[in-house]
């Protein structure tokens, strides 16, 4: 027996379906007041959400997300999210984080997320994926990538069942967005635009990495090719920090073989909330959303910000480093990476022409965002959402 609950909103008419596979009224009707509360703080406005569906199976214990938040622009990419904890207020925030980033880059896909509510250690991940991928196979507007929680392993499971994924293993002839570090590769093209905004040269720059997952480790590597010191890292255990610099393999090595950075003996273990005061020159936020918050932005040292993970920064924390004169690259120009790279291999392109790909359009967005910012005086967010959002606009029209 599945349950397949649908949340079908379409900007300004809205509309709330329930669809079961056998009439249990008492079930639906607590089950769908429980996601109308859901749903109370998710934003609507001319760009969408246009869809925000639920997927329900008790046979497996499944329990799923996906927002379409635009597709003007083309079919929607987006990761698959999976956390005990993500909900359909985070996945429709992410989704639009989806839309602006596709607009920024140029690319012809609009922005959608979603999120599988588990254990990303659940020894059902598997049958969870799968049993996802069957729920979404007629959501042609919605192609799957891989996100926190998920792998090219798990988009292989997907495309098994669908034929419709991107960050696909090499052997199933996909740019695998992990083992390459699209994601970190673009943050280091960012950071050699951004440092001249925030007066800093790239070669001996002080970095401090929040969350030391495929993101930040990709980071780390490709910054340090560059001349960078990480100085600092961390993970949910807590924070590793060495003021001369630490050993990159060290870092690598020990979170593989302890499951931690903290472990690494070449430097001091500090908690996790301690990142965010290292004294460094650029931080780069590469785990969940809403780390930096009013409570730690005036704990941060750092002059530059590169915002590897999407939405890790609230607004108000943005506008207070933007008043300290601290510069925040908003996520959806900075971590560009690996969603250009997903649409480089949508579109059949080669490993070459996707980094390529990055390198330009990362360096040319950054370059355009960090100018007009400086010239009208305005929060780097504000201009790249405006430009963003014109284009969807545009192209709704």
């Amino acid at each position: 027996m599945i349950y397949l609950i649908f949340w079908l909103f379409t900007w300004p008419q809205l509309s709330y379906r329930i669809f079961s596979s056998r009439g249990n009224e008492k079930m639906t009707s607590l089950r769908g007041e429980i996601m109308t509360a859901e749903l109370a703080g998710i934003v609507f406005d001319e760009l969408g959400p246009s869809k925000v569906i639920n997927i329900y199976s008790p046979k497996i214990g499944l329990r799923a997300i996906v927002v379409i938040d635009n597709t003007a622009l083309g079919p929607s990419v987006g990761g698959v999210r999976v956390s005990p904890s993500v909900n359909a207020i985070e996945v429709a925030r992410l989704a639009r984080t989806m839309t602006m980033k596709s607009s920024i880059a140029g690319l012809p896909h609009g922005g959608g997320k979603a999120g599988i509510i588990a254990d990303s250690r659940d020894p059902k991940k598997e049958l969870y994926f799968r049993e996802f991928a069957k729920q979404i196979k007629d959501l042609l507007e919605y192609i799957p990538g891989p996100d926190m929680g998920s792998d090219e392993r798990c988009m292989g499971w997907i495309y098994e069942e669908i034929r419709r994924a991107t960050g696909l293993p090499e052997h199933m002839g996909g740019l695998p967005l992990d083992k390459l570090g699209a994601t970190g590769f673009g943050l280091s093209a960012c950071a050699e635009i951004s440092c001249s905004y925030a007066g800093i040269r790239l070669q001996g720059a002080r970095v401090a990495i929040q969350g030391f997952g495929s993101v930040g480790r990709a980071a780390a590597k490709f910054l340090s090719e560059k001349g960078a010191i990480i100085v600092a890292a961390s993970d949910t255990k807590g924070t590793i920090h060495n003021p001369d610099g630490l050993d990159l393999k060290c870092l690598i090595e020990t979170k593989d073989s302890t499951g931690s950075v903290i472990n690494c003996k070449k430097g001091t273990a500090k908690t996790t909330e301690d990142i965010f005061s290292v004294d460094c020159d650029i931080l780069i936020p590469a785990a969940t959303p809403d780390v930096i918050h009013k409570d730690n932005v005036d704990d941060i040292k750092a002059r530059l910000i590169l915002e590897g993970a999407n939405i890790p920064a609230t607004k108000e924390a943005e506008e207070i480093l933007h008043k300290k004169g601290i510069i925040a690259v908003p996520d959806f120009i900075a971590n560009a990476g690996g969603v250009i790279m997903a649409a480089m291999e949508y579109a059949k392109k080669t490993e070459k022409e996707a980094f390529k790909a990055i390198t330009t359009r990362i360096k040319a967005n950054t370059g355009l965002i960090l100018e007009r910012s400086k010239t009208e005086a305005a929060l780097p967010r504000n201009v790249a959402e405006e430009i963003a959002k014109e284009r969807v606009l545009k192209a709704m029209r």
